[in-house]
């Protein structure tokens, strides 16, 4: 798992570059500010996708855990479940606006 999260991680690295440097040679003025800009924002989003799948699957475990023995707690899960992927959509968000502002 840890080998396919650096490996995740080198990809996004390495495809943020290659659209900087593609926007870097179309706006020569602007300087290595683009190149962070989409370093950053290929950040933001892996890093809170990872967070987001790893408490998804840790809330997933312990609520299939009490289900199991009470099955009336399955409305009272779900709510929690939603909670951890909107880490993802928070990390979207503000890749969006690095990439826009």
């Amino acid at each position: 798992m840890k080998r396919f999260v650096v490996l995740l991680f080198l990809v996004c690295i390495a495809i943020s570059l290659a659209f900087a440097q593609e926007e870097a040679s179309t706006e020569a003025s602007s300087g290595n500010v683009s190149i962070w800009k989409y370093f950053a924002a290929a950040l933001a989003v892996g890093i809170s996708c990872i967070a987001g799948g790893v408490a998804v699957g840790q809330i997933g475990s312990a609520a299939m855990g009490a289900m199991s023995e009470n099955p009336e707690l399955s409305g009272k899960a779900l709510p929690y479940a939603g909670l951890a992927e909107g880490i993802c959509l928070w990390g979207f968000l503000v890749a969006l606006l690095i990439l826009v502002l």
